[in-house]
């Protein structure tokens, strides 16, 4: 069976309409059939590279990058007293090598969690210098400790999609259309809203996401990490940004070959699908979940804070400008965040020293 089909016959076993967050849990995640799950490379420097990639992340672009988060990591795993990190979604394996090279004997064990059959396997040889020291786990344990990691992972949860037509919010779904054929949009009624607390004039036609899912990741964290820290870096705003009335089409977003475009209901299971983080809301659900907020900034301040700046000094030309995107306002500065939480009374996290906008949360 192949992914489209499997998502008509999803389709006409709930009536003919799904939510899109149901649609985009397809198609990313299908066994075998979705883009993350099948054997595609989705991780390049630059497009037409051997093999092709569809995008570049923060490990990908500088392993300056990982050298810099190592020292946040180090630091909380003496805060906390535990030896493993737990990486989600860790792509090709270059941020856990740059992480393991730098922690060494500090780091008793680094434990991946990962859908992607096809990226495991890419992990494995990566990582097969560190032998046992990595660990793959095919499901998060009831109960553990150490310091989670998740690099560009909320923006990859399933989001539901919510549309205003003047009058009321509707959730978006997505329908079969036999006169295309094709996949297509269709609104249902619903009690979901954007959640904030004072009322915005939202414009007619505006469509925006709501983060269940990843609320939900934060919520089983919570539960279930007993002792450690956790480091969320990602692509978002706070609410009041991200519900902005001027966000007419919200944030979601694909991406093929290193190009980007705002239909997911094409070529699907060969594109990426995204949307940015609302990081009030993840902050929050920690924080009414039993977290502390350790702090939140731009990739750029959380980075010079954990000595990018020393680390550029050592690098060469081409290395230098290569890292110095991670920082710029106008690449990934500014639109990268990073949310830190911890279990308990937490501490002065180092990546938060200078910059922390929490009370913009």
């Amino acid at each position: 069976m192949d992914l489209q089909t499997l998502i008509r016959q999803t389709l006409a076993d709930a009536g003919g309409w799904i939510g899109f967050d149901r649609f985009m849990e397809l198609a990313l995640y299908a066994p075998g059939l979705g883009y993350y799950s099948g054997g595609r490379n989705k991780f390049g420097l630059m497009p037409g590279a051997a093999g092709g990639s569809d995008f570049v992340t923060a490990p990908e672009m500088s392993p300056l990058f990982g050298r810099a988060l190592a020292c946040q990591l180090a630091q909380a795993l003496e805060a906390t007293g535990t030896d493993t990190v737990i990486e989600f979604g860790a792509g090709s394996g270059a941020l856990a090598a740059q992480i393991l090279e730098v922690l060494g004997e500090r780091l008793q064990r680094y434990q991946i969690v990962d859908l992607s059959g096809s990226l495991r396997a890419r992990q494995q040889q990566r990582l097969a210098a560190w032998g046992d020291k990595v660990q793959w786990l095919d499901a998060l344990p009831e109960r553990f400790e150490g310091v989670v990691l998740g690099n560009e992972l909320l923006d990859a949860m399933p989001v539901q999609l919510i549309h205003f037509d003047g009058q009321q919010w509707q959730e978006r779904g997505v329908v079969w259309d036999e006169a295309k054929p094709g996949f297509a949009w269709a609104d249902r009624a619903s009690e979901l809203r954007p959640p904030l607390d004072e009322p915005v004039d939202f414009v007619p036609g505006t469509v925006t996401e709501l983060h269940a899912q990843g609320e939900a990741f934060i919520r089983t964290l919570a539960e279930r990490l007993t002792r450690g820290a956790i480091f969320l870096i990602d692509y978002g705003f706070p609410a009041a940004e991200y519900y902005h009335p001027q966000r007419l089409g919200g944030t979601l977003m694909c991406h093929h070959e290193h190009r980007a475009d705002p239909d997911p209901l094409l070529r699907v299971g060969e594109k990426d699908i995204t949307a940015h983080v609302n990081f009030s809301g993840i902050a929050l659900t920690g924080q009414d979940a039993g977290l502390m907020v350790l702090g939140y900034t731009s990739q750029a301040n959380f980075l010079i804070n954990c000595g990018l700046v020393d680390l550029l000094c050592t690098s060469d030309l081409a290395g230098r400008t290569m890292a110095h995107r991670l920082i710029t306002e106008h690449e990934m500065g500014e639109l990268f965040k990073v949310v830190g939480f911890a279990v308990g009374e937490g501490f002065d996290a180092l990546g938060f020293a200078a910059g922390d906008r929490s009370h913009m949360l």
